[in-house]
Parts: structure tokens; sequence; C-alpha cells
């Protein structure tokens, strides 16, 4: 295990921990819905990776408390993105399922942060782009721990 506080490997950290944050403020200004907080964005983008869920699922995915994704969801079936249907083992709990309009809404805003992505890799060369490349599985990895 590399030595993360000291030397090349705590500048190692320190970059990507800035880069990223640079990086994600940076993407969050390529969005489609300005109606939507990053949170609601979020969770559609959770459900569209890994389906329908209840409130308490999504709540722990998103590291949210259960009243705040409750009111999420509230916010998210209001605007038409999710419909609550009833769980089909427990009749106390509701899941939560993507709209049509929210698969439409997500679709568009990768598109448009993708191009932005892409257009920054213009200015890398071919042996950064290669690095970027095998990079992302890793990046990805992180992402969801």
């Amino acid at each position: 295990m590399p030595d993360l506080t000291h030397g090349d490997d705590a500048a190692a950290v320190n970059a990507l921990r800035s880069a990223v944050m640079r990086l994600s403020r940076r993407l969050k200004h390529q969005r489609v819905d300005e109606s939507l907080s990053p949170t609601e964005m979020s969770v559609l983008g959770t459900l569209a990776r890994c389906g329908s869920a209840t409130p308490g699922e999504l709540a722990r995915k998103e590291h949210v408390q259960p009243p705040s994704m409750t009111r999420i969801v509230a916010l998210l079936e209001a605007k038409g993105l999710v419909r609550l249907e009833p769980h089909p083992e427990d009749r106390r709990q509701k899941v939560v399922t993507s709209t049509e309009q929210a698969e439409a809404m997500l679709e568009e805003s990768r598109r448009k942060r993708n191009a932005w992505l892409a257009s920054l890799v213009d200015h890398l060369d071919d042996d950064e782009w290669a690095k970027v490349r095998a990079a992302a599985p890793v990046l990805e990895k992180l992402a969801h721990l």
C-alpha cells in the first residue's frame, strides 16, 4: 500500500482531488435542465443505472437521510420525472421508477456533457488521451466505493 500522506503519493492524491473537483464543478454547468438540482439529477442517474428502487434504497445509494429522499422523490414526481408504484411484496412501501421524460432528459444531459468533455480531449496529445482512457475504469471504481 502506498504512503498517501507524504511525498509523490500525497502529491498525486492532492492533484487527483483538485482535478476531480474542478472537472465536477465545470460539468455541473453543462446541464440541460437548470430547474433540477444536482441531487435530483443524481437520483435520476441512479435510477437509470440501477433500475427502480424504494425511497429507502435510493437514500442509501445517494448517501442521504430517508426523509430527504422522500422530499426529493416528491419533487421529481411533481415534475413528471418519476412515478411511484406499489411495492410488489410490501404494500407499505412504494417503488420509484423514472419516466420516459426523465430518461430523455438524462440522455440529452449525457450527450451535452460528453460533447463538452470531448472538446477538452481535443487539447490532449495521443499519449495523454491513452492515459485518460486507461484511468477511466479506475476512476469509475473509486467513484463507486
